[in-house]
């Protein structure tokens, strides 16, 4: 082993005391109860009940009143279903509805884990050999939650990281669009997921208009319902209309938040149980012209979508599905089309190793090329990728995962061509890292796993995740690694 593994002192670890303010469901039965006995207290206590909470809460999160009426909103068709004019409701005991459908979650309660890294845009006011870097995580909270967040560090010229303060208030997106669709491509990717009854085909087909956003769709999946009456193969149809219609949206966070402050949550039906391992990458187009992209995983409790974050700014994001054959857990980008081609790691059947090209950055419909299968025994369950490939000029390094004997997850690498990523030139004979005595306790013990490194002052900095619990980093020498790839790796 010709290189050597540094590991650092710092620890991103869960914080229970990051809460953010979200909407709090009830049956429509349970809501109409809670409205009317908002309304029958006493001008007074309904006063002293708006005091406690703005006192208990206005300081624990940025404008919690819209939040109550963004809430109070949420249930309004409820509560104009019973019969009470908006009259009858005043300004103030309509956030004080609010309050009581809303609740604090706290978003990395249980595990802050499974980071990437990227340059940041802003690379001002930085000291000879300093770098400002964008890190995201995998949080997760109570039921499993998961969700995207970030921090922002500058990386020293001696690989230290020296993390930013993390704002306090955290925010959901100020505002959120739908996104408008074209009937013959919504058509052809629900093909891909079902294949139905023609007679609901052609009803589908009929009540269609050439383009339609999210909620209009809703209302053509009611008449539908309403004017048919569907068998329950029809009935699934149409809740995968619902559910692949959700996966599109653009969203804008406030700017006067901190990086850290942003927090990307379940917003949609197929992302209801959880976002996870967002893989980030700076791409530069024909141009030189930079956007950061982020594939990962959307989750419903039943099935997984593959999705893509795109943004220039980590202000405003806009999020598409991934389709076609790469459409599983895990997929890479790579940091620059090759041969004219988007490229993508991926691991189409959650064992192996896959390379994709595409001409689209969303459609992947030519078929995978099998990169590697398990060889060592290190790795016979499963490999695959951490995080988007970085350009060297020995090829393309690849950080991989694997997972062997007592489901241990470790690190390794190999290296690709440059010009022809399909072929590997070589991998290491062993692991780059497995998680020592420190790292090997956790919510999932023996893991070690990371979406995605970077390369600073002729060394690999990789942030990687301890058990599923934790974050920290380590950091390798660049020319020692690729070294060792090509003169002790294994071909091929």
């Amino acid at each position: 082993m010709a290189f050597e593994i540094v590991r650092k002192n710092v620890l991103f670890k869960p914080d229970p005391t990051r809460v953010l303010a979200r909407h709090f469901s009830l049956s429509e039965e349970r809501t109409k109860k809670v409205v009317r006995r908002v309304l029958e207290l006493p001008r007074a206590k309904q006063d002293e009940m708006m005091r406690q909470v703005l006192r208990k809460y206005s300081k624990r999160h940025r404008s919690i009143i819209t939040v109550f009426e963004k809430n109070f909103k949420r249930i309004k068709a409820v509560v104009d279903s019973m019969n009470l004019s908006d009259g009858e409701i005043s300004y103030r005991e309509k956030l004080l509805i609010g309050s009581y459908f809303t609740m604090e979650y706290s978003i990395e309660s249980a595990a802050f884990f499974n980071p990437s890294v990227v340059e940041d845009i802003d690379q001002t006011q930085l000291s000879p050999g300093e770098k400002r870097l964008i890190f995201s995580f995998r949080a997760t909270g109570e039921g499993h939650v998961s969700s995207i967040v970030f921090r922002s560090a500058v990386i020293d010229k001696n690989l230290d990281l020296k993390v930013e303060n993390v704002g306090n208030l955290l925010e959901k997106p100020l505002q959120i669009k739908s996104h408008r669709y074209h009937k013959d491509t919504f058509l052809s990717k629900l093909l891909e997921l079902h294949e139905p009854e023609e007679e609901i085909l052609e009803i589908i087909k009929n009540k269609l208009t050439d383009t339609f956003i999210y909620e209009e769709l809703i209302r053509y999946i009611a008449e539908i319902r309403q004017e048919n009456k569907l068998s329950v193969d029809s009935e699934t149809l149409v809740n995968q209309m619902k559910w692949l219609a959700s996966s599109h949206y653009e969203m804008t966070y406030s700017l006067d938040t901190a990086l850290s402050e942003r927090v990307i949550f379940p917003l949609t039906d197929t992302e209801k149980r959880g976002i996870e391992d967002a893989r980030f990458v700076r791409f530069l187009d024909d141009k030189g012209h930079a956007t950061y992209y982020g594939t990962y995983t959307a989750y419903d409790g039943f099935s997984i979508l593959p999705k893509l974050l795109k943004t220039k700014d980590f202000i405003h994001f806009k999020v598409v599905p991934i389709n076609g054959y790469i459409a599983n857990k895990g997929a890479a980008l790579f940091p620059r089309k090759i041969n004219g081609k988007y490229a993508m790691l991926c691991r189409i059947d959650g064992e192996n190793n896959y390379i994709a090209f595409s001409d689209s950055i969303n459609n992947w419909q030519e078929e995978a090329i099998l990169l590697r299968e398990p060889e060592l025994p290190w790795e016979f369950i499963q490999i695959g990728n951490c995080g988007s490939p970085i350009e060297t000029d020995k090829g393309w390094l690849m950080i991989t995962h694997s997972v062997g004997p007592m489901r241990e997850y470790v690190l390794s690498a190999s290296l690709l061509d440059i010009d022809h990523p399909e072929k590997i030139l070589s991998s290491l004979k062993f692991p780059l890292m497995s998680p020592n005595d420190f790292e090997r306790e956790g919510y999932v013990p023996n893991v070690v796993y990371s979406c995605g490194s970077i390369v600073h002052n002729g060394h690999l900095i990789i942030p990687y995740a301890v058990s599923d619990y934790a974050s920290t980093y380590a950091t390798v020498n660049l020319e020692d690694l690729l070294e060792d790839l090509i003169k002790h790796g294994s071909k091929g």
